[in-house]
């Protein structure tokens, strides 16, 4: 049991990227953390990490060897949950993370389906409008809108979706529609800070990239308010497609200048266990894979 355990802290250790995030995720000391990492390097006669001051560094041995832990473990894992038989429930409890409106909109329905077919597992939702850390969160998956930074996480692409500027038809009778980028200048512009953190607009005109600065009458961190706004007449915004897809359908909002948009946005579900995943863990990526995939607001 003690070298399963050593096994646990070096691969959280890898994932973490140094002691004091894998501390935190077993919750243990950092000082039981290295304890455990030294008695397994003097185990196995190997260095496994490298470590100064400021740096942890795993080695080519260790990363060998913690891929070979994550398979042990990942078995042991599995071994544990088939004991009462291969039709055993899953349980356990299940944590994710989603943009805010994404999550009300698409992930909440397939959680709730989720639940109703394994009745022995909890959720833990964290819909937020900001990029958590995954390992420090203990969130076990995340939907990610647009393009990635190299990470060791695993990415499962569900779908794309467009940058749309958009406003309510009485005000485009009231102001006129804007034709090209240069019209946006006369405008009254609602910026949400979700979607556009500086109030600047990246376009493509004639093949090229074009950054229009704008003045916002109206700054908001928050894309359900930008929608009310733009709905209520203030202005145009600009918001991504699925956040609007309902009121353009109605006709309660009107898209402008689409031909000047830029390349749409990958949608992802990330996880960290790779092909190690929990049977609760794929049976849930299996189901949100499905459904976002075969959503047409998403593809």
């Amino acid at each position: 049991m003690d070298r399963l355990h050593h096994m646990q802290v070096l691969v959280a250790v890898v994932d973490a990227n140094g002691f004091a995030g894998a501390a935190r995720k077993l919750n243990l000391s950092p000082s039981a953390v290295t304890r455990a990492i030294n008695e397994l390097e003097r185990q196995l006669g190997v260095r496994l990490l490298a470590r100064s001051t400021r740096i942890v560094r795993v080695t080519d041995a260790g990363a060998r060897y913690a891929d070979d832990c994550r398979r042990i473990l990942a078995d042991v894992a599995e071994a544990d949950e088939s004991v009462g038989g291969t039709h055993r429930a899953l349980r356990g409890r299940l944590t994710l993370t989603a943009p805010v409106l994404f999550g009300a909109q698409f992930v909440t329905p397939i959680v709730s389906e989720y639940l109703l077919r394994y009745p022995e597992v909890s959720a833990v939702c964290l819909f937020l409008d900001r990029v958590i850390n995954m390992l420090d969160e203990g969130v076990d998956v995340a939907v990610r809108i647009g393009e990635l930074a190299d990470s060791s996480l695993q990415a499962l692409p569900v779908g794309r979706v467009r940058r749309v500027i958009c406003a309510a038809p009485a005000y485009l009778r009231q102001c006129g529609e804007p034709r090209t980028p240069d019209d946006l200048v006369g405008h009254r512009i609602v910026s949400a800070a979700g979607v556009t953190p500086t109030p600047e607009w990246r376009l493509i005109e004639d093949g090229s990239p074009r950054v229009v600065k704008l003045q916002a009458r109206m700054t908001t961190t928050s894309n359900d308010s930008a929608v009310a706004a733009a709905l209520g007449g203030l202005g145009l915004t600009r918001l991504l497609s699925y956040q609007v897809a309902e009121h353009l359908r109605s006709g309660r909002l009107q898209a402008v200048l689409s031909d000047f948009e830029p390349p749409a946005l990958p949608v992802h579900v990330l996880h960290r266990e790779g092909r190690h995943a929990s049977k609760r863990v794929r049976a849930f990526l299996d189901l949100a894979v499905e459904r976002l995939r075969a959503d047409p607001a998403l593809n």
